[in-house]
C-alpha cells in the first residue's frame, strides 16, 4: 500500500510539503486530494524548469522597489536622466493595484485591467505603453531571477486613441521651407533638429566650439536634463551611442557659419535671449512661439471667418496669437528629428550610417523606421504601375483621336 503524502487539517484543508532541498520544504493546501496532487505536481515542473519557488509570497511591491532601487542606481552612474526616472516611479504608481498581489499569482488580466482603466480615463496611448512597459521590466526582473517563468505583461494590449496621440510624422517640403525661410529666434535651434537631427537636450548645452564648421562636424558630447525646471549639464548622452560625431549637410554649415558671425559673443549656439542656457519653461515658450510666428506667416487665412461674419481680417501683429486662428497644424520638435532620419533614407543612407548620426543606442529603433519608410516608398512606386495600366482616356495610344 503506498505511503500517504498529506494530511488533512482541522478546518478541512489537505496539506503536502515538498522537499526543496537544502532541508527546506514549501507547504501546499488544497480542498481536496485531486488538487492537492495537481499543485504538488506543479511546484515539481517548476523546480525541473529552474524555478525558484521558495520566494512565493513575494508580492508585486517587493519587485516594483527590488526595479526602482536598479533605476536609481541607473541614474546614479549616469545612465539615466532625472525625467526617465520621475516618469518610472509615476508609472509604478500607476501599478499600484498589483502591489499586493503575490508576484505568482499576477495575470495578463490584472494588469490589462489597469491598462484599460487609465484609458477609460482619457490617459495617453504614451502613458499606457509607459505603463506596461514598467509592468514589464518589473516581471522581467523575476522571470530573470527563476522566480516566475514567464512575464504576463508581455501579451497585454495597449488600446488605440486617436484623440490623445498625435501621430509622429515627417515635415512636408513645404513645412521644411517655411523653417528655412523663418526670421524668428528659435530658426537656429530649429534647422540644426531638423538638418543634424540632435535631440533636445543636446541642442541646449551645444556650444560653438562643439562645432568644426569647415569640416562640417557637430561633436555631440554632452546633453541636459531638467532638476525642477533648472538646465544640468551631464557629461554624456541619453546612451553611449549618444556620444557621436554628427556630419552636417553644406546647407546647414553656410547657415550656421553666418549665425556665428552674428552672434560672437555667446559661447552657446541657442542660448535664451540674455545669453544663457534655457530653462525648461523659457524653451518650451521659444518653441510656442515660434509655431506662433509660423501660423501667422505661412498660414493661409483666406477661408476663415471673423466671430461676426464676412472675411477674415489678420491682426497686424504677431504678437496677439489667442486673437488668430490656428490654419497651420503645430508640429513638435521631436518631428524635425524623425524628418532627419526620413531625409537620410531619401538620401540613400545606409542604415547603419544612420543609426550613428542619429545616436541611437539600438539599430532595430533605426531600422523599424527605415523598414516602415520602405514599405510606404514601395507602395508607391507599385501606384505608378497602377496608373501605366489604366492611363487617363486622352493618353491611350490607337484611340483614333
Amino acid at each position: 500500500m503506498p505511503k500517504k503524502t498529506y494530511t488533512q487539517r482541522p478546518d478541512g484543508r489537505y496539506q503536502a510539503k515538498v522537499y526543496l532541498g537544502n532541508g527546506k520544504y514549501k507547504y501546499v493546501y488544497a480542498q481536496s486530494v485531486k488538487e492537492l496532487d495537481t499543485a504538488v505536481l506543479e511546484i515539481k515542473l517548476q523546480m525541473h524548469k529552474g524555478i525558484d519557488v521558495a520566494p512565493e509570497r513575494d508580492s508585486f511591491a517587493d519587485w516594483a522597489a527590488y526595479y526602482l532601487r536598479q533605476r536609481e542606481l541607473d541614474h546614479a552612474r549616469g545612465d539615466l536622466t532625472q525625467s526617465r526616472l520621475n516618469i518610472t516611479r509615476s508609472r509604478l504608481r500607476d501599478l499600484e493595484p498589483l502591489n499586493a498581489l503575490p508576484l505568482t499569482k499576477i495575470r495578463t488580466r490584472d494588469i490589462q485591467e489597469i491598462i484599460d482603466g487609465k484609458a477609460m480615463e482619457g490617459t495617453s496611448v504614451s502613458v499606457l505603453k509607459d505603463i506596461k512597459a514598467a509592468a514589464r521590466h518589473v516581471f522581467d526582473l523575476a522571470v530573470n531571477n527563476r522566480v516566475i517563468s514567464f512575464n504576463p505583461a508581455d501579451t497585454v494590449k495597449i488600446p488605440a486613441d486617436k484623440h490623445h496621440e498625435p501621430k509622429r510624422r515627417v515635415l512636408t517640403p513645404e513645412e521644411q521651407g517655411w523653417i528655412e525661410q523663418s526670421e524668428h529666434r528659435c530658426k537656429r535651434a530649429a534647422m540644426i533638429m531638423m538638418h543634424a537631427g540632435l535631440r533636445r537636450g543636446e541642442l541646449i548645452p551645444l556650444l560653438w566650439r562643439d562645432i568644426d564648421l569647415k569640416e562640417r562636424v557637430i561633436d555631440v558630447n554632452k546633453t541636459v536634463e531638467y532638476i525642477n525646471g533648472r538646465p544640468v549639464v551631464k557629461p554624456y548622452g541619453k546612451s553611449e551611442a549618444a556620444i557621436r560625431k554628427v556630419y552636417i549637410p553644406k546647407k546647414l554649415a553656410d547657415y550656421l557659419s553666418e549665425e556665428k558671425e552674428k552672434d560672437s559673443s555667446s559661447l552657446l549656439v541657442c542660448p535664451d535671449a540674455g545669453g544663457r542656457m534655457l530653462t525648461d519653461i523659457g524653451y518650451r515658450r521659444l518653441w510656442q512661439s515660434f509655431m506662433h510666428y509660423l501660423n501667422y506667416t505661412f498660414g493661409d487665412f483666406s477661408c476663415e471667418l471673423d466671430p461676426e461674419g464676412g472675411a477674415y481680417k489678420l491682426p497686424k501683429s504677431r504678437f496677439a496669437p489667442k486673437k488668430i486662428p490656428t490654419v497651420i497644424p503645430p508640429f513638435t520638435a521631436h518631428w524635425l528629428r524623425h524628418t532627419f532620419i526620413t531625409n537620410m533614407y531619401f538620401a540613400g543612407i545606409d542604415v547603419l550610417t544612420a543609426k550613428e548620426q542619429a545616436g541611437h543606442a539600438d539599430i532595430k529603433t533605426t531600422m523599424e523606421i527605415y523598414t516602415h519608410l520602405d514599405a510606404v516608398h514601395k507602395r508607391r512606386q507599385i501606384d505608378k504601375l497602377d496608373a501605366y495600366f489604366d492611363p487617363k482616356p486622352a493618353e491611350k495610344i490607337g484611340t483614333g483621336t
